[in-house]
């Protein structure tokens, strides 16, 4: 048996949290990376996966990356997150979103939950009949908080927007390819946030129905999952789950620049090297992806609105220019940069 705390994905997590629930079927992980600048947000992600150990990866490798997205957005909060394991047809039942809240709420605070992949801000609302450490819920207009995926797409929007200036010298998308991994809430909206700014797009999705009323909407071309990383573009946009920028996948990109929405999206920690070593320009992930926890942080925290919001939305692009200058200036990796300054900011430099 191998002990949690020897994974490579360990990093001195301070607690990874094993919760079960037989009588709603809950099995959920929560694991806290970081409290050091305050309590651990992260969402929850409902998802099945083929070998439960990946769960445990999962649940490391996201938590992680939240306290360096926390702290690198400006957020008093710290990094968690969790998991649920779905069961192949993704059941999900009131009982077991009930047994998840009261999990969340048995650490009294040092997790604060949102959504994720897989949930919903109406799941949020059962959670939260349990436990008030959760955010995304729905509010009133003008408000902070709600659904955080249309505030991801636009902060993702924006760094996209400060890849081309800083990679191709365009001070705007028109005319610019940009090839989409995945067209959900984030990778849906980031599209036609950049359709109507004249860009050419390219879109993939393992949901072929919606990739294509997508591509049919926006006059988009359309290729297959296996084909949209090998696509001849400006910009790769990964919008779908993590750990798609690995040896092989980087050797076969033909982009300049690559900034999209997807957590984790460097499979192993020498692929920030790799993609760095090929000219490619690199947004880190959690710096880029970073809109939606600044809206559902701000709507927990009782701080400002949804002007507020988007005003700390808006400094996404100045962050990723400071991490290029550095590596621009020092030749190491951007995500190494992004990395250092957040080890900095969470007190593990």
């Amino acid at each position: 048996m191998i002990a949690l705390w020897s994974l490579p994905d360990f990093d001195d997590h301070e607690g990874v949290h094993l919760f079960r629930d037989a009588a709603s079927g809950l099995t959920a992980v929560i694991a806290v990376h970081s409290t050091h600048l305050g309590p651990a947000a992260g969402g929850t992600r409902f998802w099945h996966y083929g070998d439960p150990a990946e769960a445990i990866t999962d649940v490391l490798r996201l938590s992680r990356g939240m306290s360096f997205k926390n702290a690198m957005a400006g957020l008093p909060m710290g990094g968690g997150k969790a998991v649920i394991l779905a069961d192949p047809l993704r059941t999900k039942t009131p009982e077991m979103l009930a047994a998840f809240g009261r999990a969340v709420d048995s650490l009294g605070g040092r997790y604060v939950t949102a959504e994720d992949v897989g949930m919903s801000d109406a799941d949020m609302v059962a959670i939260s009949q349990q436990t008030k450490h959760v955010s995304g819920l729905p509010v009133a207009a003008g408000n902070a908080g709600g659904d955080p995926g249309p505030t991801t797409a636009l902060g993702v929007y924006l760094g996209v927007r400060a890849a081309i200036e800083r990679g191709l010298g365009k001070s705007d998308p028109r005319g610019v390819h940009v090839a989409i991994q995945g067209v959900g809430s984030v990778g849906g909206a980031l599209a036609r946030l950049l359709a109507a700014d004249g860009a050419r797009l390219t879109l993939a999705d393992a949901d072929a129905k919606r990739a294509r009323a997508l591509a049919d909407e926006l006059g988009a071309e359309l290729v297959s999952t296996g084909e949209i990383m090998t696509v001849e573009a400006d910009v790769f946009s990964p919008c779908a789950l993590g750990a798609v920028l690995g040896e092989r996948s980087i050797a076969a990109l033909q982009v300049g620049i690559v900034a999209g929405a997807a957590n984790n999206q460097l499979a192993t920690p020498a692929d920030a090297d790799r993609i760095h070593a090929r000219g490619i320009l690199y947004a880190p992930d959690y710096v880029i992806n970073a809109g939606g926890i600044i809206n559902v942080a701000l709507e927990y925290l009782g701080q400002g609105d949804r002007a507020e919001v988007e005003a700390r939305v808006a400094h996404i692009p100045e962050r990723l220019e400071s991490i290029w200058s550095e590596s621009a200036a020092s030749g190491v990796a951007a995500a190494v940069v992004a990395d250092r300054m957040a080890m900095r900011l969470i007190g593990r430099a």
